[in-house]
Parts: C-alpha cells; sequence; structure tokens
C-alpha cells in the first residue's frame, strides 16, 4: 500500500507539477490517480480533444446516491513575466505563508480534498464521497461540464458539490456568470494614404471595444447600488489584442477576446445575442467596402452564474462545518455554477484570499491550510454519521 501523505506533503507534490492551462495537465492526473490506486481507490479521466490534458473522478464510500462533492481544478496561470522571489513551483514556507502557484488557486484545496478522500476510504464512510479534479478551468471553466457528463457513469449520483476556490473559508453563494467570444477581424490591406479604398481590421475593432466601453459607462449609470455584487453590473472587457503588420498598411487581422461577466438578473444568453448583433453590425459596414472583409466570432466560453439556493442543501452543510452564518457573492466565475446547472446543489468554500490568485509569489498562510484540515476532518466525521 502507497503512504498515507499528510495535507502538506500533498500540496508540495501537487505544486511541483507545472500545470500552467497552456501546458498539459497528465504528469499530475498520472500521479494522483496512482496514488488514489495505492489506497485502492478507483478513479476515472475524461480527456480533452487533444488528449492531452484530462480531468479526474473518484469516488469512496459505499455506492449509493447522495454524496459530498469536493471539486477543484489542476490547472494554473503561467507565472511568465512575473516577479517571482522562489521557485513558483516550490513550495516554500515563510513567515507562516506557504508560497508557489496554485498554493491559493487552488492546489491548497486539492491537496485537502485528495487527504480527506483517503481518510474516508479507510474509516469507511456511511455517506459518499467524491473527489473531481478539472481541467481548463482558467481558460474558461471549459473542462468541467463534459466531466459532470462523464461521471454519470461511473459513479453514483452525488447529491451536492462544494467548490473549494478561495474564500477563506466564507460561504460564497452567488457569483457572476460569463460569455466569451474569440473574435478575428478580417481586414483588407492598401496603402495607409489611400486606407479608404481598404479596410483595417484593427480599426473595426476599434469600433467593438469603444461599444464596450460605452456599454460599461451605460451599465455602471443604470447600476442598482443595493446590488451585492462588485461591480454591481454586468460588464465587458477586452484584455489582449494582436494585428497588423506595418504602421502604414490597413491591418489584415486582429483578434482578441471580448467577455461579459453577467449579472444573475441578465442571463449570458442575453448578453450573446446582442454582443453578436453588434458585431453583424460591424461586419456589414466592412463588407460594403471589401466583399472579402468580414468577422469570425467563435464562442470560447459560456459559464453559468451561481444563483442562492432556497434552503440549499451544500450551504447547509458547510455552515454545519464552517460555524459561519453570514454568506456572500463574488464577481469571479467558478465550476460551482455550472455543478448547479447539472442538478447539484452547489457552494464555493475554500482556503486562501482571491488577492492573492494569479498574482507573482501566491501565497496562503499556513492558518489558512490547517483551518482546512480542521473543516475535511468535521467533513469526514459527518459522512462517518451517514
Amino acid at each position: 500500500m502507497t503512504d498515507v501523505l499528510s495535507p502538506r506533503a500533498l500540496l508540495d507534490k501537487l505544486v511541483s507539477f507545472p500545470t500552467v492551462s497552456r501546458d498539459s495537465n497528465l504528469a499530475l492526473v498520472d500521479w494522483v490517480q496512482d496514488y488514489l490506486a495505492g489506497h485502492g481507490i478507483a478513479s476515472w479521466r475524461d480527456y480533452d480533444e487533444t488528449g492531452q490534458k484530462a480531468s479526474l473522478y473518484a469516488h469512496v464510500g459505499p455506492a449509493i446516491e447522495g454524496g459530498v462533492i469536493l471539486s477543484g481544478h489542476t490547472d494554473v496561470v503561467p507565472v511568465d513575466g512575473q516577479d517571482w522571489v522562489t521557485d513558483p513551483f516550490t513550495v516554500v514556507e515563510k513567515d507562516g505563508k506557504l508560497y508557489g502557484r496554485g498554493t491559493c488557486d487552488m492546489k491548497g484545496f486539492d491537496a485537502l480534498a485528495l487527504w480527506a478522500t483517503v481518510e474516508a476510504h479507510r474509516r469507511g464512510v456511511k455517506r459518499p464521497l467524491q473527489l473531481c479534479l478539472s481541467r481548463d478551468e482558467e481558460i474558461g471553466c471549459t473542462g468541467a461540464p463534459p466531466m459532470i457528463e462523464a461521471m454519470q457513469a461511473h459513479m453514483p449520483r452525488a447529491s451536492m458539490a462544494i467548490i473549494g476556490e478561495p474564500t477563506e473559508w466564507g460561504i460564497v453563494n452567488g457569483h457572476k456568470g460569463g460569455v466569451g467570444f474569440d473574435l478575428h477581424f478580417r481586414g483588407f490591406e492598401v496603402h495607409s494614404s489611400i486606407a479608404y479604398t481598404g479596410v483595417s481590421a484593427i480599426m473595426e475593432a476599434a469600433r467593438l471595444i469603444d461599444w464596450a466601453n460605452d456599454v460599461n459607462v451605460e451599465n455602471a449609470a443604470k447600476a442598482d447600488p443595493a446590488n451585492a455584487y462588485d461591480p454591481p453590473y454586468t460588464s465587458l472587457h477586452v484584455g489582449m489584442i494582436k494585428g497588423g503588420t506595418a504602421h502604414n498598411i490597413t491591418a489584415k487581422d486582429c483578434t482578441f477576446v471580448l467577455s461579459a461577466r453577467t449579472i444573475p438578473a441578465e442571463p449570458n444568453a442575453e448578453w450573446a445575442a446582442r454582443i453578436r448583433a453588434e458585431i453583424d453590425r460591424i461586419a456589414a459596414g466592412m463588407t460594403a467596402v471589401r466583399p472579402e472583409a468580414g468577422i469570425t466570432a467563435v464562442p470560447r466560453w459560456d459559464v453559468p452564474g451561481l444563483k442562492a439556493e432556497v434552503e440549499g442543501e451544500a450551504e447547509a452543510l458547510v455552515r454545519r462545518l464552517t460555524g459561519e452564518n453570514g454568506s456572500g457573492v463574488v464577481s469571479y466565475g467558478t465550476e460551482a455554477g455550472q455543478f448547479q446547472a447539472a442538478g447539484y446543489s452547489a457552494v464555493v468554500c475554500g482556503p486562501g484570499n482571491i488577492a492573492q490568485a494569479h498574482q507573482p509569489n501566491e501565497y496562503m498562510t499556513v492558518a489558512q491550510f490547517e483551518k482546512g484540515q480542521a473543516f475535511m476532518a468535521k467533513l469526514l466525521d459527518h459522512l462517518q454519521e451517514g
């Protein structure tokens, strides 16, 4: 039998895998699957279309429905260009903090969940526990939906999911949704002195970006101040843009991602339709000048928001385990909305502060990690009660 590793040893191991979202996560998945198998725990994978990434899920306890899911993701954001004092893929403890890429977002929770899964199996819990470790959360939560679908064939259906994104063990019962599009503006190259005879992909793209800025101003002006989200309105954003070949040639190509973070009162589908309508309006003007010009818009993600549940089972359990009476909402997205959309009761609760996520010298405090082990110990006691 494989040695039983402590939560801290598991954290060290998971962080050591550089599972940046643009790269494969299979080395980590291989190790986790082998570790579980060494303790007599079966697990399954759901691969992406390339076969270079996979989600992993496992079930321990009786083969009955109604279990509890501990859900985390395996990928982390890049460290490129960030000023790290330590090796980002080695956990370094200093001044009560655990430094390393993913310690906060969210391999700290993954380590705790993996420890709890093995412990639940060793103790012989009466209520099932399921572990779900997804791929590609950081590029738009694209790995969770196929994982959720795939695991129905291998495991009894659980009733709730605890998504361990960093909340400092506070209870989050609502978050924004989001839609995103990969956009390719196709222009027609001419000398800039006669730009009116061609189409600049960059300048046409600027029309859509300018529209997004105007929408943000409009949404902010009409926002309900009682809305708990920050900001209390749907916001549009472009984070990267690429295009053009020279300063005196109308750009043939321009590519970027346009995304919207939606408040629950405004469904993703409505915003997707509104964005597409503006794209179509701009594209019509481009093709009127040059038929070869146009815009290709490919959906990149569609992440449902998490809505507060009336007497939600997941929230009630987390309240019992943490002793917390309050709850809150956040503007970032998680896989909780996807579990909820699939029929699970869902809540977000995990170690660390979201302010540390994606940052250079990312860390989680030792106190938060230790609080997480206490949380898991209480969960195990609950599962043994049946």
